[in-house]
């Protein structure tokens, strides 16, 4: 009933025991889930040996962000783990995280200063993952950066999206004081395509910025197309989140739960992060819906190694509660005399050439006093970047070719405004990427790491 991070340090002895697991490996698949490239053996042998300060270093080399995605990442590098072929993997991303967060108890994470400076200077629109991980290499590499975000802190849904149980705001706060010390300037409060007094467009930065990399994130909610989809109590998951994860870091509350009897539709991370954050209001009961079937426990024949299988996922919020309904659709949402929600209908369904069919005679109301839609983004917002401007995709995102630059000079964009709602480790991982892009761009050559290209996608099956 706290907001304190759920998981605690694991043991050396553990760590090294687990790391020692991975020796024996002869080709390293784990490189094949992750996109950032992260040299996981070489960690691992310095983690066995109990020499964490060049466990950090190896782990620094390809990942800017390693406490993150330690405690947000789905870890694909562990569903491609070779010992996952026939028992479990190794646990990397508990020895990641316990590897970075040694580090900063001993004082090895320090600010990197370039060399020299370039004079020449980038606007990083957003400060999630991507925009950091894109603002921490190009200011390594000499340019002047200055990040905007729109809120009042930095940080993106890193901040105000992921709740406090999950990764305490002090972990982010920490990496901050590192990018400050290397020279990135923050200016909060800003809205690109904004019209309040402090506000800037996109055009104002492309005349005073040598480049702009646009990292807005995917912000769009998949809105709920049924009847009474508009009463009051059904809302888009963040704008529960969001202010939840303020009341955490001592704000008042927005949307209570307190009392409630809570649905939420979507059965992904962000529905599980609703789920943990209705427990903590105190709601009566909770129901997260999926309208995909319950997946299998072990990998299905049609998800083979080192393939990311869909399989039953049980995080630390289920551990706390709830229940779960999968292969169910939302027909109908019902309300009272004074136009709040008070019911779903709801009915079981089958997936027949990959369409759901409702099966007949299923329908039933469920007691719902609070919905949340938790079923994903369909695209970045209109505000920085309006498509007149700048031309989307068939998927919303913004136009881009192969190497992260727009059809605007100058403009370049990474993370999930350019590929879609994506994980963590790929915002990073495009950050990294668009980053020496905009390097080469603005210098004419680049010595920075460029582990992805725009185009490329996960390893699915």
């Amino acid at each position: 009933m706290d907001w304190e991070e759920v998981h605690g340090e694991q043991a050396t002895s553990v760590l090294q025991r687990q790391a020692s697991r991975c020796m024996d490996c002869g080709i390293p698949f784990c490189h094949t889930g992750c996109p950032l490239g992260n040299l996981i053996p070489e960690w691992n042998d310095h983690t066995r040996r109990a020499n964490f300060a060049d466990a950090i270093e190896r782990l620094h080399a390809t990942n800017n962000f390693p406490e993150f995605t330690g405690r947000l990442c789905p870890a694909p590098c562990e569903t491609a783990c070779v010992l996952g072929i026939n028992q479990p993997p190794v646990t990397i991303k508990q020895i990641e995280v316990s590897i970075i967060d040694r580090a900063f108890s001993n004082g090895r994470v320090t600010p990197q200063e370039p060399e020299w400076l370039s004079g020449r200077t980038v606007a990083v629109v957003g400060s999630g993952p991507a925009g950091l991980a894109a603002a921490q290499q190009l200011g390594r590499a000499g340019h002047t950066v200055v990040v905007y975000e729109r809120s009042d802190a930095v940080g993106g849904l890193l901040r105000y999206g992921i709740p406090e149980f999950k990764m305490e705001k002090a972990v982010l706060d920490r990496r901050l004081v590192q990018l400050r010390g290397e020279g990135i300037r923050f200016i909060t409060g800003v809205t690109i395509g904004g019209d309040g007094p402090d506000d800037e467009s996109l055009e104002q930065l492309r005349e005073r910025f040598d480049a702009v990399v646009l990292a807005t994130g995917s912000t769009v909610p998949r809105g709920l197309q049924v009847p009474g989809a508009d009463l009051d109590g059904v809302h888009p998951a963040m704008e529960f989140l969001v202010p939840a994860n303020k009341e955490a870091l001592g704000g008042e509350r927005g949307i209570d739960a307190s009392g409630k009897h809570v649905v939420i539709i979507g059965g992904g991370d962000t529905g599980a992060d609703c789920l943990g954050t209705a427990h903590r209001h105190g709601a009566a009961s909770v129901l997260q819906l999926e309208i995909m079937p319950t997946p299998p426990t072990e990998r299905p024949e049609a998800q083979p190694w080192p393939t990311y299988p869909m399989l039953y996922k049980v995080t630390e919020a289920h551990e706390e509660g709830g229940d779960r309904n999968y292969g169910v659709s939302t027909l109908e949402v019902l309300g009272d005399d004074e136009g709040r929600v008070r019911a779903l209908v709801m009915v079981d369904g089958e997936f027949t050439d990959g369409r759901f069919v409702p099966v007949e005679g299923t329908e039933r109301e469920i007691p719902a006093e609070l919905v949340l839609l938790a079923m994903g983004f369909v695209g970045p917002d209109e505000q920085a970047a309006p498509a007149e401007s700048l031309p989307r995709t068939p998927r919303n995102t913004y136009e881009r070719d192969d190497s992260f630059a727009t059809p605007l000079d100058g403009v370049f964009a990474a993370g999930d405004c350019g590929r879609g709602q994506s994980l963590i480790v790929w915002a990073i991982a495009e950050g990294r990427a668009c980053a020496a892009t905009v390097d080469r761009y603005l210098s004419g050559s680049t010595t920075l790491p460029s582990p992805i290209r725009a185009s490329d996608r996960p390893l699915t099956a």
